[in-house]
């Protein structure tokens, strides 16, 4: 063997870098499952599907056992993130057992049965199983970076140099929150706080830092063409998971305002 190839060898993830690169696997699954379609005429093929969710389940509980290597300190925070993504491995084999259900019930049907009932309500079961893992993944991946970064403080880290627009893009892209989608020749950015700039997503891409899959995510509506999904390079998966480790610039989605309830006061009782 070369000399040169024995050092041709990527460094393996870190834990957290582990965790931002499941959330976009579980992005990719649930997108898949979000654009099938199941008719009489064209029924759909989800052994696929239901071994994708085994897969995710299996990387979750493997994400976990890697943390667990760390020895970090067992705090709150930290065990509430291993308890969710326990939790995110359990709901994707519940997912890929209600799709081998479903995919058994297709091959038990006749040519001219038509679509057996409860193939729709069990793709529709394991898509809302695995629905929020992404965002959820990314919210434990930031409480194991906080501690990962507490007890092991680096000095510059992948998420130098970003402005605050670009981190916010990068940590909604992460989440699975951002998609493109075409109107009538003109290019839009979706995202669920309706911030992220098509003109941020530019500046992203020229840097390496996110990529556009065409046609990978579900449509706006129901007859609407797919959307393309913005996800993370390599380079966007270590921005992300140096930004997690910093508690004050990790960006969030802010809640809207309440409103203000008028309340009548409580009347006193004389005396």
């Amino acid at each position: 063997m070369p000399d040169d190839l024995l050092f041709d060898v990527p460094e393996p993830l870190t834990p957290v870098e582990r965790l931002v690169t499941l959330a976009g696997e579980f992005t990719r699954h649930n997108d898949a499952l979000a654009l099938i379609r199941p008719t009489a005429d064209s029924p759909p093929d989800l052994g696929a599907h239901a071994g994708s969710a085994s897969h995710l389940a299996h990387e979750s509980l493997t994400a976990v056992k890697t943390v667990h290597d760390q020895q970090l300190h067992a705090s709150a925070d930290l065990v509430d993130a291993l308890v969710r993504i326990k939790q995110l491995a359990y709901l994707s084999n519940e997912a890929a057992r209600h799709l081998t259900e479903a995919q058994e019930a297709l091959a038990a049907a006749s040519e001219h049965s038509g679509l057996p009932e409860g193939v729709s309500h069990q793709i529709q079961l394991a898509q809302e199983l695995t629905a929020l893992a992404a965002g959820a993944v990314i919210e434990s991946a930031a409480a194991i970076a906080r501690e990962t970064h507490r007890r092991r403080p680096g000095a510059a880290t992948a998420a130098d140099g970003l402005t605050s627009a670009e981190l916010a893009a990068l940590h909604a892209a992460a989440r699975g929150d951002v998609v493109m989608p075409q109107s009538l020749g003109r290019e839009y950015v979706r995202s669920r706080d309706n911030q992220v700039r098509i003109s941020t997503l530019r500046s992203l891409k020229k840097k390496g830092l996110v990529a556009r899959e065409p046609g990978s995510a579900p449509p706006a509506f129901y007859s609407g063409l797919p959307q393309d999904r913005i996800r993370l390079t390599p380079g966007g998966t270590g921005a992300v998971s140096a930004l997690l480790a910093a508690p004050m610039a990790t960006p969030t989605i802010s809640a809207p305002a309440a409103v203000p309830v008028p309340t009548t006061p409580v009347p006193t009782r004389s005396r």
